[in-house]
């Protein structure tokens, strides 16, 4: 804690009371008395500080001047006075009789010399760690709360890729720490631990694909992934361990580092007490950004009436044949001229001419959303005790209609000291999140980005309210413009997504200590979660004529149980010995059943007993079991030199027999330059470290299965399509890290410089084979990737007076991933994922990356001149590389001023570079949507010759002077196969968060009881920068299934700005 500012009110308010009450019991009324005045090194007055006679109860606390007076009463001129603050170093002075003692309280290092939690709940002095760490403290989580925890991490933790699919109010994260290590683009998530319980977080998606227009199937709903529904309200603190020696005694899952979430227990006070705190946020979100839209023109294809005008016709008419049934915005300008148009009230063709105008054809649909989140927590604690209770409600109303969620969120935790050698502690976190509808993405025509792409500026989007043709209500879906049109409104409120889990994360530990120098820790802990979910889709849909209806139920759990013994000693006046040995065993289970009906006899009835054919039925289930033993040793030198070593050995039920024990050890050291060496009084502090660790993982599990695999008809199963290999090994990371932590001008200036270098080696992937082998892919192990990064944190205190102080942070991390082998034959690459339909993929080849992404690009000339045929682009027929998901760096800048009771926080963050593949722009500018396609619209003829050459007939390159019509250009040059001409920068900086807040003095709020009162308004996404980015937000992956693909967006929804208001109340 770099100053008092950062002392919490409560703190000061109980700590005033308390005094003020001794006081009064004992010390009012005497003759004798002492004043001063106390002040920081800074001399800065210093109010709320306990001036106490030692071994007495007698003391008072200081004014806001920083001035005391104390009756001493009878007193001995011997007499010890204490001077006490939290987070400054505590003086003991005699008295000797004076009648004035002025005091200079210095800051106690309890940042640099504080104990912070590492990996196993280990805790450890944050001055001996030798590798990175970073904490995110409880009012970093909840200045701007959203309903996803992982949002919040966003701009605050250097080295943190978080990635999230703009899918809805879920909006579940990908989080990874110094890039991508692994080939298996779901392999490199960090391990999110909660409370010492490791939790899945990976996600059971609904079996849709991202691309499904025209091709009868769904569209993927983002229900939340393993992660998604930890409490905000209920964190602590989250502590990050970046690299792989931070995170190694965590074993195989923890390659990728990991975060450690602290949730709020009771504090014991060591005497009855009890506190209420009630916590209320009211938010409200709109869009963040729309896309440039053109609404100088409206529906048509570029059809001219016989004197060569654009005209438009909803159907048949005098003024020539129909062109009102195509998705597409190249008719005639809106000008207000006459044509006859559809009329909502007969869903037919009007009988008369209306004016052709823009109307609301897209924002109209699009509400105000709001979420509302209410807590009240109870702490109480005794003489030997300590217990927290908490109820979090959680109702949100996304911004289209008729989605969100409810959320109940109980948190309880206890902890007791049975006896001087004994405690034991136990915490629980239960979640039920339910929703009537979730909202799908993706490019599908039951998907409203796929509305929002193709539909109209001549189009009102409430004249699709009606829903149903009027007759064939629940038959026959209104879609007057477009038969691939689905109505937006039936999809809102017919196609739901309705969903239902349960969670819940529970553990308890027992700590003996034999003596101070031997302890003993058995903790176990598990993570449950079963979620039931159901997709209905009524009849009239283009992929579903006669309807569909699915169910999925899930249901996931795991067991860790660890035992851990831990001896310490001092060795001797300048040797320190602390040496932990323990075991774990995890066992993890999944089960999943999924069935549907595609074609319903009875529209309306959503059963599985009412499809025309018998429900299609999948079911998978996963064990999975992991034994290990582990150690690590610290010695430090004179508080100054630190040695810490770790091993631990798993075995792993994923991996064959004989190659299913892997060994993993780790190194580190620091040295506290500021100790050893004579430096300038202007550095405060100084630490260098480094390490080095060797990290294994396993595989999912049943990659060692040899015959067959299961089937979705009953009584069946099927032949493998992978080759067996009963030789795999483990994945092994190796990384190297040294760091720099530097604190200058009394600690008013602090930098943490990290530098990393990570391979990993031995990646076990799926290699694709010749099909003439009957395999279409082998398991092997296959590819070396390398991570190599720079990491930086600024932190900094430019001004801080009596009453004001400003503190503010800089983060910025750059990581640099490179591919240094790959499996024999591969020349084309290892695939990663797929992300638009079989155009654009995420492909590694050696020398290039994991991020690269590939795709057509335009066919140009030796002099680069784009290459036209016929009056369209020439074709290619490789993919060719055309930029990387990733950016080159990410940044965050955060600033926050407190002056008296007010405290104001701002933080801005953003990446540079990156690329993002995006199919809502190739669709809006085919169909004339954009406000980029104006350009050529009133060329004659509405005709364009396209910029470049073509080959002549003597296969030279010549101008290009083949003229196409402007629809069809704009539907060429930008079609959904030229990744080239659809991918854009993803650069972006963002006022990701402000808050002011107002704390009502305590003077008068204690006499009715109340400890602390808060007033704020927050913000969250309130303002965007780009490069031009033409679609909603750069800051998107693709849901594809359950994997979320970074650098594409395949029917992205819009991101939301938020305002909201918060009241804090403790009694």
């Amino acid at each position: 804690m770099k100053s008092r500012c950062k002392i919490s009110m409560t703190k000061r308010i109980f700590t005033t009371l308390w005094v003020l009450c001794l006081t009064c019991k004992l010390g009012f009324g005497q003759d004798m008395v002492l004043s001063g005045t106390v002040k920081d090194v800074q001399g800065s007055p210093m109010p709320g500080v306990a001036v106490l006679i030692k071994g007495t109860t007698l003391g008072v606390v200081t004014q806001n001047d920083g001035t005391y007076s104390l009756f001493m009463g009878q007193a001995d001129k011997d007499a010890v006075l204490v001077f006490s603050f939290l987070g400054f170093k505590t003086q003991e002075l005699k008295w000797n009789g004076k009648t004035v003692i002025d005091v200079t309280l210095e800051e106690e290092r309890q940042e640099l010399e504080g104990v912070v939690v590492t990996a196993l709940g280990i805790k450890r002095e944050e001055k001996g760690l030798g590798y990175s760490t970073q904490t995110v403290t409880e009012k970093m989580m909840s200045d701007a709360t959203p309903t996803n925890w992982a949002s919040a991490l966003v701009g605050k933790v250097a080295g943190a890729n978080i990635l999230s699919t703009s899918s809805g109010p879920i909006s579940s994260a990908r989080i990874t720490l110094r890039g991508d290590a692994s080939l298996n683009i779901d392999g490199n998530n960090a391990l999110i631990v909660l409370d010492g319980v490791p939790l899945n977080s990976q996600m059971t998606g609904d079996g849709s694909n991202s691309y499904g227009a025209g091709g009868g199937g769904d569209v993927p709903v983002d229900y939340g992934n393993g992660i998604a529904d930890i409490n905000p309200d209920d964190i602590a603190s989250i502590q990050v361990l970046k690299g792989a020696t931070a995170a190694a005694l965590y074993g195989s899952r923890a390659a990728n580092g990991v975060m450690l979430v602290t949730t709020k227990s009771g504090v014991n006070k060591k005497k009855k007490y009890l506190g209420v705190t009630f916590n209320s946020n009211s938010s409200f979100d709109r869009v963040l950004h729309w896309p440039e839209f053109q609404q100088e023109y409206g529906q048509g294809d570029v059809k001219t009436n016989p004197s060569g005008k654009l005209y438009y016709s909803y159907g048949d008419s005098e003024d020539g044949a129909a062109s009102g049934n195509v998705a597409l915005s190249f008719g005639p300008k809106l000008d207000g001229s006459l044509y006859y148009q559809y009329d909502p009230e007969t869903q037919q063709m009007g009988t008369v001419r209306t004016p052709w105008v823009k109307r609301n054809h897209r924002k109209a649909f699009w509400q105000t959303g709001y979420t509302l989140v209410n807590s009240i927590a109870i702490d109480g604690s005794s003489e030997k005790s300590a217990v927290r209770l908490s109820l979090t409600y959680t109702k949100n109303e996304w911004i289209m209609p008729n989605t969100g969620f409810n959320r109940i969120a109980v948190s309880g935790s206890f902890q007791n000291q049975v006896t001087d050698k004994l405690r034991v502690s136990a915490k629980v976190n239960y979640v039920k999140r339910q929703s009537d509808n979730l909202p799908a993405t993706g490019y599908n025509n039951s998907s409203i980005p796929y509305f929002m792409i193709l539909t109209n500026p001549s189009v009102d989007v409430r004249w699709y309210q009606q829903r149903w043709v009027k007759g064939k209500e629940g038959r026959e879906i209104l879609r007057p413009f477009s038969p691939w049109l689905d109505n937006p409104y039936v999809i809102a409120y017919e196609c739901l997504n309705p969903m239902e889990k349960h969670g819940v994360v529970a553990t308890g530990s027992i700590i003996y200590e034999f003596s101070p120098k031997w302890e003993l820790m058995i903790r176990s802990g598990i993570d449950l979660s079963f979620d039931t979910r159901e997709m209905i889709r009524p009849y009239g849909l283009k992929n579903f004529p006669k309807g569909y209806y699915q169910q999925q139920d899930v249901f996931s759990y795991e067991n860790n149980t660890d035992v851990l013994l831990t001896y310490r000693n001092q060795l001797s006046n300048s040797f320190n010995l602390s040496v932990s040995v323990g075991a774990n065993r995890m066992d993890n289970k999944y089960k999943m059943q999924q069935a549907y009906v595609k074609d319903l006899i009875t529209p309306g009835v959503y059963k599985l007993s009412n499809g025309v054919a018998a429900p299609i039925t999948t079911f998978t289930e996963r064990n999975k079991r992991v034994n290990s033993v582990y150690g690590t040793a610290t010695l430090s030198y004179a508080n100054k030199i630190f040695l810490d070593v770790t091993g631990r050995n798993d075995w792993s039920s994923t991996l064959p027999s004989g190659n299913n024990s892997f060994f993993y050890p780790s190194v580190s050291t620091s040295f506290i330059l500021s100790d050893l060496l004579r430096l300038p009084e202007q550095i405060s502090f100084a630490k260098l470290r480094a390490s080095w660790a060797q990290v294994g993982n396993d595989t999912a599990p049943y990659k060692t299965a040899k015959y067959y695999n299961t089937s979705a008809f009953p009584g069946s199963a099927s032949v493998s399509s992978t080759l067996y290999n009963a030789r795999f090994k483990p994945e092994i990371s190796n990384s190297i890290e040294v760091g720099l932590d530097w604190r200058m001008f009394k600690q008013r200036f602090g930098l943490d410089l990290a530098f990393y270098n990570n391979i990993t080696r031995n990646q076990i992937l799926d290699v694709p084979m010749d099909q003439t082998t009957g395999y279409t892919k082998a398991t092997m192990n296959s590819g070396k990737v390398r991570n190599r990064g720079i990491e930086l944190q600024l932190d900094g205190t430019p001004v801080k007076t009596k009453n004001f102080t400003w503190n503010s942070t800089f983060t910025w991390a750059k990581n640099y991933n490179k591919v240094l082998s790959l499996a024999a034959g591969l020349t084309d690459g290892q695939t990663i994922a797929y992300t638009g339909g079989t155009n654009c993929a995420l492909i590694a080849k050696v020398g290039g990356s994991i991020g690269d992404i590939y795709g057509y690009k335009l066919k140009r000339a030796p002099d680069g001149q784009v290459v036209w045929k016929d009056g369209i682009t020439a074709r290619t027929t490789e993919f060719e590389y055309v930029g990387n998901a990733y950016p080159a760096w990410k940044a965050g800048f955060s600033n926050e001023f407190s002056y008296k009771n007010f405290r104001v926080s701002i933080l801005f963050d953003g990446q540079w570079g990156g690329i993002v593949y995006s199919q809502t722009h190739h669709k809006m500018t085919e169909h004339g949507t954009l406000k980029h396609t104006l350009k050529y619209r009133e060329n004659p003829n509405f005709e364009v010759v396209g910029e470049g050459v073509m080959l002549d007939e003597r296969g030279q390159y010549v101008p290009n002077n083949v003229p196409i019509s402007v629809s069809k250009y704009y539907a060429d040059y930008w079609r959904r196969a030229n990744v080239e001409t659809n991918s854009f920068d993803a650069s972006f900086l963002k006022l990701r968060e402000a808050r002011i807040e107002y704390t009502i003095p305590s003077a008068g709020l204690n006499k009715i009881g109340i400890e602390r009162l808060t007033l704020a308004l927050y913000g969250r996404n309130l303002a965007m920068w780009t490069k031009d980015f033409p679609v909603y937000d750069p800051e998107v992956a693709t849901l594809n299934n359950g994997t979320i693909v970074p650098g594409s967006e395949m029917g992205q929804l819009p991101s939301t700005r938020t305002m909201g208001f918060n009241l804090t109340l403790k009694f």
